[in-house]
């Protein structure tokens, strides 16, 4: 997250954007247009199954202003497949991500000090081949970052980070607020031949 001096110099901060949505093909261009509009970075970008069937919910991670973000959810809403938009601060949410690092498997054989720090990362070897091994771990962006920082000396081949994924605090979900609707507005039930016995006025110029 950005620093309190950031924070009060432009009023920036990470805000993670929630989108639920129909999952149709074209949503997410749709969507990363309204960012490409207003020429803002989509700093991570996670799309997967909801709570719900047939739902996906999008988490959106940028650095902007409140009132930027507070636009951008509303613009979104307007697409026709998006259900509903949450904007959170990283304070108002739970979220993690993961991360893969392959390193020389002869380094981490030969140096007891590389194995204990991986361990301190809280990082398991997924994969173990003679020339390479592969650790995951899973966190927040400054401590996948700084493991990184760890394991460059010993000879860091490649490094790859998954979007964020975050869940709300202080929320009963889309799911119970879905259900509450659907109870208080049930759609209409569908009669069939409903009007047979008004033919003549359905059908009269």
């Amino acid at each position: 997250m950005s620093n309190s001096n950031e924070l009060e110099l432009n009023g920036k901060q990470e805000f993670t954007i929630t989108v639920y949505t129909e999952n149709r093909i074209g949503i997410l261009n749709r969507i990363a247009i309204i960012f490409s509009r207003r020429k803002i970075n989509i700093e991570s970008l996670n799309t997967s199954p909801s709570e719900i069937e047939h739902i996906h919910r999008f988490n959106i991670l940028i650095h902007e202003t409140e009132e930027v973000v507070r636009k951008l959810a509303r613009q979104i809403e307007k697409q026709v497949e998006v259900l509903k938009v949450y904007y959170n601060t990283n304070e108002d949410i739970i979220w993690q991500e993961m991360a893969l690092y392959k390193v020389p498997t002869d380094t981490i054989a030969e140096k007891v000090s590389v194995e204990r720090l991986l361990r301190e990362f809280g990082a398991r070897a997924v994969v173990i081949r003679k020339d390479y091994t592969v650790f995951e771990t899973t966190g927040h962006r400054e401590e996948t970052d700084k493991l990184i920082e760890v394991l460059q000396p010993y000879g860091l081949i490649e490094f790859v980070r998954s979007a964020r994924v975050a869940i709300i605090k202080d929320s009963d979900g889309f799911n119970r607020k879905l259900r509450e609707f659907e109870r208080k507005d049930p759609g209409e039930e569908v009669i069939e031949n409903e009007f047979l016995d008004k033919e003549k006025n359905v059908f009269s110029m």
